[in-house]
């Protein structure tokens, strides 16, 4: 909040095991506050404001779990094929790359890490574009924009 304005909302998650029904349950909350908060914004409800920014973060641990790939039932559809074959940790990254192309979000970053380095603030980034150094750019930028724009 700035000025009483919604300058910015960033949602954190964090996944330790329990990763099937755990990855759906992440992925329908990410979508409904997407929804939920540019719903919001389009019907006035954050006036006076202009479109608060909007990111979701995701840590997933970095286990044998997260990163083998799962197998998948198709008993009516097909499911896509990148969907195949692939570990929790790919799908989150996929989800991530999906919320920025949808417009849901403004900016998304994925890191993995585990027990042992996390520790002490270790982590990986598994595709540069989902990384922290482009995430909180984005955060930065938008809060220098909105600061400049009150002092003109």
């Amino acid at each position: 909040m700035a000025d009483d304005q919604l300058l910015a909302s960033v949602e954190f998650k964090a996944q330790v095991g329990s990763f099937g029904n755990n990855f759906n349950n992440r992925v329908e909350e990410a979508l409904g506050n997407a929804v939920d908060l540019n719903t919001a914004y389009r019907e006035g409800k954050f006036k006076p404001s202009r479109k608060p920014w909007l990111r979701w973060l995701m840590l997933l641990e970095d286990s044998q779990k997260s990163t083998s790939p799962v197998s998948v039932s198709q008993p009516h559809f097909d499911v896509f094929d990148e969907f195949k074959d692939t570990s929790y940790a790919k799908r989150y990254e996929l989800f991530c790359q999906r919320l920025l192309r949808e417009r849901l979000y403004d900016a998304t970053c994925f890191l993995m890490s585990n027990d042992t380095v996390g520790r002490k603030g270790g982590y990986s980034e598994p595709n540069e574009e989902l990384g922290f150094k482009s995430f909180a750019t984005s955060l930065t930028a938008h809060a220098m924009a909105y600061a400049k724009m009150r002092k003109t």
